[in-house]
């Protein structure tokens, strides 16, 4: 999704549309519009400039990697020596690394991956340390997924907190 940084917040409208996408990935435009109060062609335009924008992705079928032939799945932590930006372009690179987050703390990078055996998955923890600037890596082996959403964007931002130096 991008660099974070200060943005201006959506108006209820289109915070109305991604919840419809993302509680039925296939609505029409025009089953949106009657929800929310727009043409069908307005929503098609919003819809467009929240993906050009960033905001969203266009709707993708999510699998289960494991259902797939994929025996493993894994978050690697990635520790950096210098610059994180290099060595997150590095691993978005990489076929098998399926998400890559640049993170605060003792580990700078985080990186989801799939792989199809034991052996894959090492191979590809070896290629990650090869790339200039990674000092180690801690794989974390999925073994079972309890719980994955995907509509916690449509819930509002948190109250700012009053400034107690005024």
């Amino acid at each position: 999704m991008g660099a974070r940084g200060s943005r201006n917040p959506l108006d209820d409208v289109s915070l109305a549309i991604i919840e419809q996408l993302q509680e039925d990935g296939r609505r029409s435009y025009a089953a949106i519009g009657k929800v929310v109060g727009l043409s069908e062609a307005a929503v098609r335009q919003r819809v467009q400039r929240l993906v050009e924008s960033g905001v969203m992705q266009i709707v993708a079928a999510v699998s289960d990697p494991l259902q797939l032939g994929f025996a493993r799945a894994a978050m690697l932590g990635v520790r950096v020596s210098g610059p994180t930006g290099p060595v997150a372009d590095a691993l978005a690179e990489l076929d098998e690394v399926i998400y890559v987050v640049v993170t605060a703390g003792s580990i700078d990078i985080v990186a989801e991956v799939v792989a199809r055996s034991d052996a894959d998955l090492l191979t590809i923890s070896d290629n990650i340390r090869r790339i200039p600037g990674v000092l180690s890596t801690e794989t974390f082996v999925y073994l079972e997924t309890r719980k994955e959403t995907y509509n916690w964007g449509v819930r509002p931002p948190p109250e700012p907190s009053p400034d107690p130096a005024t």
